[in-house]
């Protein structure tokens, strides 16, 4: 892994954890961080499956660590990060990333947090108990996320930022 690569990640990790301290909302039983879903598409669409994952997880860390998350910022991100890599990787299309981060975090892992929850944290819920929270933040993040990622692919952004995390 090279300099520039990890300084684009070390970049997309501080945006995501100053954007949930910034910008979020109440969605059911949780609150919605949609930046972190947007920087789950624009990090899988610039650094691929593996580079969004390693983000997530970090900005999950972090979250956890300075108070601003919960133990299910690691499956939902995670997840949703994966798939919206995997997508692009094998389509290259922005809008199958953001529906990759969608799948990913708002059905996958809003079913996964269920026993997770169980284990970890100790509540007993139902199998859709997540669900609503989960899509409603991955949703409104995927959106900002195509719409930035394109924004970017237009202006030729997209492409340097590729060539830069070679």
């Amino acid at each position: 892994m090279n300099t520039r690569k990890m300084i684009v990640m070390t970049m997309f990790v501080a945006i995501a954890v100053a954007g949930s301290i910034f910008i979020s909302f109440p969605a059911g039983i949780a609150r919605a961080y949609p930046i972190q879903h947007a920087v789950n598409v624009m990090a899988a669409v610039t650094l691929g499956p593996v580079g969004a994952v390693i983000i997530a997880f970090l900005t999950a860390l972090i979250r956890i660590l300075t108070g601003t998350g919960s133990l299910l910022a690691f499956p939902g991100g995670m997840i949703g990060a994966c798939l919206a890599g995997l997508m692009f990787k094998r389509f290259g299309k922005i809008w199958l990333a953001g529906m990759g981060e969608l799948i990913g975090t708002g059905l996958v892992a809003s079913l996964l947090a269920v026993p997770y929850a169980k284990i970890l944290m100790g509540t007993t819920t139902t199998a859709f108990f997540f669900f609503p929270s989960f899509f409603i933040s991955s949703a409104s993040g995927m959106l900002i996320g195509i719409i930035l990622a394109a924004r970017l692919q237009k202006a030729g952004v997209l492409n340097r930022m590729k060539q830069i995390s070679l």
